[in-house]
């Protein structure tokens, strides 16, 4: 239980202190160093044979790829527009829709309603409503989704972590001219680097490698019922860090959502 709580806080931490640094990198720097870490972690952990891979292993590899950096691009890019507790509840819409689509329990239709719900309250029209930042958020939902569709692909054709390493190096190299561009247009101060560098070890690095360890002692459904409050993290560390607070029908909403997940997940049968 610490080790996830541990997994989740320093995902949200992660992605709060990477948004201190938009300011000079904005969202696409960050991410573009973001990529550069998870990179470097998961090729140390996972040794991809690149030049093993057949064309059969590769294409879902470079699918995975593009996903992955653009889910973060987008999700940075919400959070950027509308804060971290929002943008990553309706970034959770992405594993939750795969969870709930893939059942045809009566329970699971109800818990889609709830989430609808709170969706419906977090995007109520308001003069100070953001839609291009709620859109960007639930682009990242849809890369969440497309992301553990791939995974599971990559995952049978590839052995160990060899499939995510090869598309965290890919999604990087692609990055790379991006990372250059940006350095030149704004040059980074060491403060920003510090920060974005900050995002990618707390973002990718400590996540990766709590949740493996995890998942060796606690089963899976324990594990996705657990990764419900990540909203409610991001909510809370949005507030502490970046001092982004929400109001009641916010809270409400965040909570309907977490509440779908959390009934469907916990009413498995095993």
């Amino acid at each position: 239980m610490a080790t996830m709580f541990g997994s989740g806080l320093s995902n949200q931490t992660g992605a709060a202190i990477g948004s201190l640094a938009f300011p000079v990198l904005g969202p696409l720097g960050v991410v573009a160093i973001r990529q550069y870490v998870a990179a470097l972690v998961l090729v140390a952990v996972g040794r991809p044979r690149l030049s093993d891979f057949t064309w059969r292993q590769w294409w879902p590899v470079l699918l995975l790829a593009g996903v992955f950096g653009t889910m973060n691009l987008t999700l940075y890019s919400a959070i950027d527009r509308i804060g971290l507790g929002l943008a990553v509840t309706l970034e959770f819409l992405g594993p939750l829709s795969i969870a709930l689509a893939s059942s045809r329990r009566r329970l699971d239709a109800g818990c889609a309603v709830l989430a609808a719900a709170g969706v419906v309250v977090l995007m109520r029209p308001q003069p100070s409503t953001d839609y291009l930042g709620m859109g960007l958020a639930l682009a990242a939902a849809c890369c969440w989704a497309s992301y553990i569709l791939l995974n599971r692909i990559v995952g049978r054709r590839i052995p160990g972590a060899q499939g995510s390493a090869a598309a965290a190096c890919a999604s990087a190299v692609t990055f790379l001219p991006i990372g250059i561009l940006v350095a030149v247009r704004h040059p980074p101060t060491a403060g920003a680097v510090l920060c974005a560098v900050a995002a990618g070890v707390l973002s990718s690095a400590v996540p990766y490698l709590a949740d493996l360890l995890t998942l060796r002692t606690v089963p899976a459904q324990t594990f996705g019922l657990f990764m419900s409050v990540n909203p409610v993290l991001a909510a809370v560390v949005g507030w502490a860090v970046l001092g982004q607070g929400l109001g009641v029908p916010e809270w409400a909403g965040i909570g309907a959502v977490v509440a779908a997940n959390a009934a469907s997940i916990a009413t498995i049968r095993t």
